[in-house]
């Protein structure tokens, strides 16, 4: 018999920063972890859509939209990642469940790891799926090669979703977000965690290396790693199931 679901979606302004959040759990969730998914640079809670449904039989799940992303209003200045993820931290605040396990993928697990970092206390466990940026091309223009490699690598559905949220951010925005990206040193941040931390890449992400998703893993007080075999940098789209599995054993 189908379980009953609960889905709620609304918006929440942290100062001049709105956020869309969208919550969706079983009927008998209560005792279940909670999982909130962050989006990366450009994007929306869209690319989400497989591993939330994933992740859903087995935890409450709350995927977002960050200002200036997806349909959101683009704030009218620039935010650098420790703003943000203090933004972000209310947010998490305000879903009243307890510390939760946030989930990361690419500028998002900057996102995700400074929350961790500012506020542990509302931080279970941290997941990077696709981590950025790499030391071996912490530019734009490095940054640009390796996204376009990995848009041969993906499905033709992705790179649809993809280019259109990109097209809904907006070339301004996008380069406002871009110098937090590169500036960041998550490799030094994750040092700080006091939760456990799980990076997740896909085999043959041309974005975040094997040898730097191993420099964050050794990086951090407690952390693992998990390749998702044949997946690109949005794993989470091409293996939903997989990383959902790896996601809920770390959780």
């Amino acid at each position: 018999m189908r379980r009953t679901r609960t889905r709620l979606a609304r918006r929440i302004d942290i100062g001049d920063l709105a956020f869309r959040v969208i919550t969706e759990a079983r009927a008998d969730a209560a005792d279940l972890p909670t999982i909130v998914l962050v989006h990366g640079i450009g994007m929306s809670s869209r690319y989400f859509a497989r591993l939330h449904d994933a992740l859903l039989p087995h935890s409450r799940v709350v995927s977002l939209d960050l200002p200036g992303f997806g349909a959101m209003p683009r704030p009218a200045r620039a935010v650098d990642v420790e703003t943000m993820a203090a933004a972000l931290a209310e947010v998490v605040a305000s879903l009243d469940a307890g510390p939760a396990v946030l989930v990361g993928h690419s500028m998002g697990t900057q996102w995700a790891v400074e929350l961790g970092r500012q506020r542990p206390d509302l931080v279970s466990r941290v997941v990077a799926i696709g981590p950025v940026a790499d030391v071996a091309h912490r530019s734009a223009a490095a940054q640009a090669r390796a996204l376009a490699v990995d848009t041969f690598l993906e499905s033709p559905a992705t790179n649809w979703i993809v280019s259109t949220d990109y097209l809904r951010c907006g070339v301004p925005w996008y380069v406002a977000q871009l110098q937090p990206m590169l500036t960041y040193p998550i490799e030094k941040r994750v040092r700080e965690l006091t939760m456990p931390l799980l990076v997740i890449r896909g085999e043959h992400d041309p974005i975040a290396s094997t040898r730097w998703c191993r420099l964050l893993r050794a990086s951090a007080p407690v952390a693992s790693l998990v390749h998702i075999p044949g997946g690109p940098h949005n794993a989470q789209r091409s293996a939903p199931r997989a990383v959902a599995a790896a996601i809920l054993a770390h959780a």
